[in-house]
């Protein structure tokens, strides 16, 4: 049985959501130097990679609505495969610039879908 394209948006939200409480209040290097952080912080990009991947297999049209998602998909599998090449400040960046648009646009998403 095919999975709700629906409930991918809604993994993506709730991993974004994570992503911004574990980041709350911390700068960079605080970032950097917590190993549970970051770790955390990258389990959670690639919960959203994965999901957005997956939702493009299931619903193009939907996924065609995600601004970047070549990229996301693409960032999931650095922080998979090219593990050793992660920086920190890339992915501080990512958290401080892309993230909340993503976050937004997934929300709208959900909101304007009707509900199962």
């Amino acid at each position: 049985m095919q999975r709700d394209p629906r409930a991918y948006l809604w993994d993506v939200r709730q991993a974004a959501d994570a992503i911004i409480g574990l980041v709350a209040g911390i700068d960079l290097e605080t970032y950097a130097n917590s190993q549970l952080v970051h770790s955390a912080v990258e389990r959670q990009f690639q919960i959203i990679g994965e999901a957005l991947n997956l939702l493009s297999k299931s619903d193009p049209v939907l996924a065609g609505e995600i601004p970047h998602l070549p990229q996301i998909v693409a960032f999931r599998n650095l922080l998979i495969h090219g593990y050793a090449a992660v920086e920190h400040p890339r992915v501080w960046r990512i958290v401080g610039e892309s993230l909340p648009a993503l976050r937004t646009k997934v929300a709208a998403l959900l909101d304007e879908l009707d509900p199962p």
